[in-house]
């Protein structure tokens, strides 16, 4: 042991919510008294899409992969007993974070707290939204509004507060590289910044205040020095834009705050006991640099690829942090990469290249100019089109994926059964009974009046923070909040970024694309149609879509015309459009578990719509006895994250189209 006093652990947290909000709490309460630090909640998709658990896109999806959220007393009772005051909660939510931090500002007010002394952290990036992860809802321009009048509430009234989280863990999960990663998250904080500076709701004498309270949400892969390079980048690149662009001379209110999930895209289905050993790598790299340490960790569960983690998984991944910080000596040297070489002429690379795309994407108009022209989306869905070409040509190694493939029996899954959790079938109904019971209780006067108040605000120019806190009092629904908002502000729909993805997998002669390509193309001759056309849909609310889009951009390539609409779409829609567009075959990819009830309701539509011989295959993070029901129910194939081979998979659907339309097999390899 030194002489030198130990540092601080950072807030160590689990991301965590399901089935209902009492179900959470319990779990909630359980891993703080395991030692957990501070609170990571997870909504699921229709509170953090402005959906009320009985709206039509809501099925299938409640409660799946989070905590619904309906109204004040969901919020009430997910922090019950939990002392407000005294805990750092971070809520990951976007296009209804404002809705989601005044149900909570009202709780801690119920609760007796001092709301000035409010610890936590939104996240509230919607950019990113737009770009990965799908949970977006209004146009830009509104969206931006929200994060403005959500950070001049915070700044003024709960000053300890992070009122947005810039994200770029998403990005890199949808195929950024470093350079992306750094230079799309400042991008963004430029933007958010300077509607913030130009609102004139924050004196300039504070907006230091609002500078200082910005945080970042980053991604942490298994590329060790690479990403721990590019988190003392990350740090350089913020005090050069803080100190020159906004004037900000107080070294303490340009340090780079980040709070980090190691990769969840790495992590495999295929011997998932390997993804421990990638999880802790990765943690490293955010924890052994004391110069760019994270202040807040949270780490996925080694069974990610396979399902929703059971608690004792969680609790794994929470030791994995304490034997860390309390058994190792991490805590207490100075930074042991300072004066590394290696690390320096890394770094500088990393911000000069990030410092150039940075000027690249203000000379458009910015991050939200970037976005609605497609710029952004369609280099991410480029770069990860590069990324699994290189795995495919096994250029980049996956353990257990691409190499190394044979394994003993593992005794972590000899019961897939029970390796994962799963959501009470019977819990939706459940939820959407109380909700229903909630709007009978409530003053219905007071909630509408509420509501009125808020479309009157959104439809001026005045910050609207106050009249959504009135909304939380009056009982309002997420569902009511969001739709008011929509009929103001109207809804968005992204670019899919598929279109302007260039060609990453080239169909030169003997490459197993020029293969699929022969095969698409007789096929398409002995039906007599010009092109296969592949319908690729996204239904209900998931918006995890670079599955979707990667097999979308293959599948052009191999030569099929693919109609791709994006995420968001009710089963009625995507059968609407296989019909309209006479397509070959359907492919569903659905990661938020809700297949069980959206995908056999897609078989029975197109049934009924005279369809049914239109073969349809069905991809996500499905258990195998789920894969066997939907096989059961009449789906052609299923796809899972074991199957990484994109161009295998487009040759074995055109498989499933010829077996539909009674053609005989070709023996051409996929």
């Amino acid at each position: 042991m030194t002489e030198r006093e130990k540092d601080r652990p950072w807030l160590m947290r689990t991301y965590a919510g399901h089935s209902t909000a009492q179900a959470s709490n319990e779990l909630y309460r359980r891993n703080l008294a395991k030692g957990q630090t501070g609170l990571s909640v997870a909504f699921d998709l229709p509170t953090q899409t402005g959906y009320d658990p009985d709206h039509v896109l809501a099925r299938g999806e409640v409660g799946r992969v989070g905590v619904p959220v309906a109204h004040l007393g969901d919020m009430r009772r997910l922090f019950q007993d939990i002392p407000l005051e005294r805990m750092n909660t971070s809520m990951t939510i976007n296009a209804t974070a404002l809705w989601l931090l005044a149900l909570y500002q009202v709780v801690a007010e119920e609760q007796g707290a001092d709301i000035s002394r409010l610890q936590g952290t939104t996240q509230n990036d919607i950019v990113k939204e737009y770009l990965s992860r799908g949970t977006y809802v209004f146009p830009p321009g509104p969206s931006l509004r929200l994060t403005t009048d959500m950070i001049s509430h915070t700044v003024a009234h709960l000053p300890k507060w992070n009122p947005i989280n810039i994200c770029s863990y998403h990005l890199q999960e949808a195929g950024a590289t470093p350079v992306q990663e750094i230079a799309y998250a400042m991008s963004t904080a430029i933007a958010v910044l300077d509607a913030v500076r130009s609102s004139g709701q924050v004196p300039p004498e504070r907006f230091g205040d609002v500078v200082g309270r910005i945080s970042f949400f980053v991604n942490a892969g298994v590329r060790f020095v690479e990403e721990m390079c590019k988190m003392r980048a990350f740090g350089r690149v913020w005090d050069t834009i803080t100190r020159e662009r906004y004037g900000i001379t107080d070294p303490r209110k340009r340090r780079f705050r980040y709070g980090v999930q190691v990769n969840s895209l790495g992590l495999t289905e295929a011997q998932p006991e390997n993804n421990v050993q990638r999880i802790v790598l990765e943690m490293l790299a955010v924890t052994l640099s004391k110069d760019a340490r994270a202040r807040a960790v949270q780490l996925p569960a080694w069974n990610e690829a396979l399902g929703l983690p059971r608690p004792w998984d969680q609790q794994w991944s929470l030791r994995i942090q304490q034997v860390l910080a309390h058994e190792s000596d991490l805590l207490e040297y100075d930074d042991i990469f300072a004066g590394s070489h290696v690390v320096e002429a890394k770094v500088e690379s990393l911000v000069a290249d990030s410092l150039a795309e940075i000027d690249r994407i203000q000379q458009m108009g910015g991050a939200m100019a970037a976005v609605e022209s497609g710029y952004l989306k369609s280099e991410l869905v480029a770069s990860h089109a590069r990324r699994r070409a290189r795995i495919e040509a096994g250029e980049e190694k996956i353990v257990g994926v691409n190499c190394f493939e044979s394994t003993e029996p593992s005794p972590l899954t000899a019961d897939l059964d029970t390796a994962i959790q799963t959501v009470d079938p019977e819990n939706e109904a459940r939820v959407v009974a109380a909700l229903h019971r909630w709007r009978d209780e409530r003053d219905e006067h007071r909630a509408q009046a509420a509501l009125a108040a808020l479309k009157k605000a959104a439809a001026g120019e005045e910050n609207l923070f106050a009249a959504t806190l009135e909304c939380a009092r009056a009982g309002v629904t997420t569902g009511e909040w969001t739709w008011a908002l929509r009929d103001v502000f109207g809804e968005y729909r992204a670019p899919t970024g598929v279109s302007g993805a260039p060609v990453a997998v080239t169909a030169e002669a003997g490459t197993p694309l020029a293969a699929v390509r022969a095969k698409v193309e007789r096929t398409a001759a002995e039906l007599g149609t010009g092109r296969l056309r592949l319908l690729v849909g996204k239904p209900g609310l998931d918006g995890h879509s670079n599955g979707a889009e990667q097999i979308a951009v293959r599948a052009r390539d191999a030569g099929f015309e693919v109609v791709y609409q994006g995420i968001r779409l009710t089963p009625e829609q995507i059968v609407a459009a296989a019909v309209a567009e006479d397509v070959h075959c359907v492919g569903l990819s659905i990661l938020s578990g809700s297949h069980a009830a959206l995908v056999p309701d897609v078989l029975d539509r197109l049934r009924r719509a005279g369809a049914g011989d239109i073969p349809v295959i069905a991809g996500g993070i499905i258990p195998a006895a789920d894969a066997a029901a939907l096989r059961e129910a009449g789906v052609a194939a299923v796809f899972t994250p074991k199957d990484f081979g994109i161009t295998e998979i487009i040759g074995r659907i055109v498989d499933q189209i010829r077996t539909a339309n009674k053609l005989d097999p070709l023996e051409v390899p996929a």
